[in-house]
């Protein structure tokens, strides 16, 4: 076991089970791990107890735990660390990769806020029939004409009668109609936003799956950096001792490195964040693993004009539709509104028992029927003012529909123009910046070693690769962001 010159603590590598004795790098103490089966998405879970050292997408995984100073205490680190690993990260290894469209399909299914909306929707469904159907008719039990003086007696008074009666409120021609056509509307306009709802919820999931992308791959380009930069100060380092270079370059690649290792950290928390974010989409639990496909879908296809997406839009876009039976509710809630001038009719038929006179005489039974109506006659504080209520509702909705459209024209413009910017910016990096920076950082690499160029210049192609990489994954994931919004904001997938 080799010991570090300056640290004085011990290192220790895990490799797929194995021990094996590492010297320490520099600027870095503790115990690190390398577990080619070890889904990146698990490092957001432990970072609270490891610091991150090192993530390749799907592939080197490494942590590193303070250790104390004495050998004992590094192997008791070594062992509980080694099972916060297999704890922590056993049930990601099998985790299925998941894919944007399953990511989509699971939201779909169990989102609670979208179960929530198609609850309400289901309840709206069942009310036009209850709007439509008639009052429920009355019956009645009377006892009529009863004598209070000696006895509560029927036999005295001839017109003392029983009655059994039936009656039912019948309301003006046409107000049902009416009444069911409105909640007709209104449970259309609830369906509607079924639709919108699962439209923003799918364009949601696809933006928190392409960013986890982003964060995901930036870990194998800081990885990738950082083993650059290590190179760079072990030739430094190099340069320094013969006398061929300056200290302030090694301590400059220090920084560098210094640097890196922050960056890397804020990848870590924006990593378990979004994750979580992704979780709560899919009603899983904040920590729930998410492993990523190795590949992912770098083309980015052509959009037609604004014009024919608005087009699209107009006949796609439920948040139009449910705006348009909205007002279609209002104009029906107006409607029956003007209706309430008339009066509702109220009929009943009722058949009235008579007892015996007290000595005996037969008395015949009477039937009877009735008409009423209820007379509208404070319409001028009533039924006007309802009247009032309603139009001021329509030209509501009315306005509704107008703000719809301009919201749906400014989605539809924005995301087509940060998805066609994102576009060229991709492919900007992907045909020649990246591969470029990728050729300047060799060949200032190589220059430096034989004195040929400054350590500066060295420094600026690597930072300029690093960045370049880092610049081409968060631009890919714009694109598909935009594509999101665009698909949400037009209402159809195929664009």
């Amino acid at each position: 076991m080799s010991r570090s010159p300056t640290a004085g603590h011990y290192f220790y590598r895990f490799c797929l089970g194995s021990l094996q004795d590492v010297v320490e790098p520099e600027g870095l103490t503790g115990i690190a791990f390398q577990n080619t089966d070890i889904d990146p998405s698990c490092a957001g879970r432990i970072s609270s107890v490891f610091h991150f050292a090192r993530v390749k997408e799907r592939g080197d995984v490494r942590f590193a735990l303070p250790l104390a100073r004495s050998r004992d205490s590094c192997l008791a680190c070594l062992l509980v660390a080694a099972c916060l690993v297999v704890f922590s990260c056993g049930a990601s290894a099998v985790e299925p990769v998941l894919s944007p469209e399953k990511a989509v399909a699971l939201a779909l299914e169990g989102n609670p806020g979208l179960a929530q909306i198609k609850a309400r929707a289901e309840a709206m469904a069942a009310v036009p029939s209850q709007e439509g159907s008639l009052p429920d008719p009355t019956l009645n039990f009377d006892t009529l004409n009863l004598p209070v003086g000696d006895g509560l007696s029927l036999r005295k008074e001839d017109m003392t009668m029983l009655e059994l009666g039936v009656s039912q409120a019948i309301p003006f021609p046409g107000k049902l109609a009416l009444k069911e056509q409105a909640a007709r509307f209104e449970a259309e306009a609830a369906a509607d936003t079924v639709e919108e709802a699962r439209l923003r919820l799918a364009r949601d999931v696809k933006m928190r799956w392409w960013q986890l992308v982003s964060l995901r791959r930036s870990f194998a380009i800081i990885a990738e950096a950082e083993r650059l930069l290590k190179q760079l100060v072990e030739i430094a380092d190099s340069k320094y001792r013969v006398g061929e270079g300056a200290q302030q370059d090694v301590l400059a690649a220090r920084l560098e490195l210094a640097k890196l290792i922050q960056q890397r950290a804020q990848h870590v928390g924006l990593h378990v964040s979004e994750i979580a974010r992704l979780n709560a989409l899919l009603n899983r639990s904040a920590d729930s693993a998410i492993p990523l496909p190795d590949e992912v879908e770098t083309a980015l296809p052509d959009i037609r004009s604004d014009a024919d997406l608005l087009a699209w839009a107009e006949q796609s876009r439920p948040l139009l539709a449910q705006r348009k039976h909205a007002i279609d509710a209002a104009q029906s809630r107006l409607d029956l509104a003007k209706k309430d001038y008339y009066p509702d009719f109220t009929v009943g038929a009722g058949y009235a028992f008579r007892q015996d006179t007290p000595d005996g005489q037969n008395r015949r039974d009477f039937a009877n029927f009735r008409l009423s109506m209820n007379l509208p006659v404070f319409a001028d504080s009533k039924q006007s003012k309802a009247v009032d209520q309603r139009n001021s509702e329509l030209l509501k909705e009315r306005y509704a529909l107008d703000e719809a459209e301009r919201k749906i024209q400014t989605e539809i413009a924005s995301a087509l123009a940060v998805y066609r910017g994102n576009r060229e910016q991709f492919r900007l990096f992907e045909d020649s910046l990246v591969p470029l920076a990728r050729e300047t950082v060799t060949s200032a690499l190589t220059a430096y070693q034989v004195g040929k160029t400054d350590f500066l210049n060295v420094v600026r192609a690597e930072n300029a690769w690093f960045d370049y990489q880092m610049q081409y994954w968060q631009a890919l994931a714009d694109a598909h962001q935009a594509l999101a919004r665009l698909v949400a904001a037009v209402g159809k997938e195929a664009l």
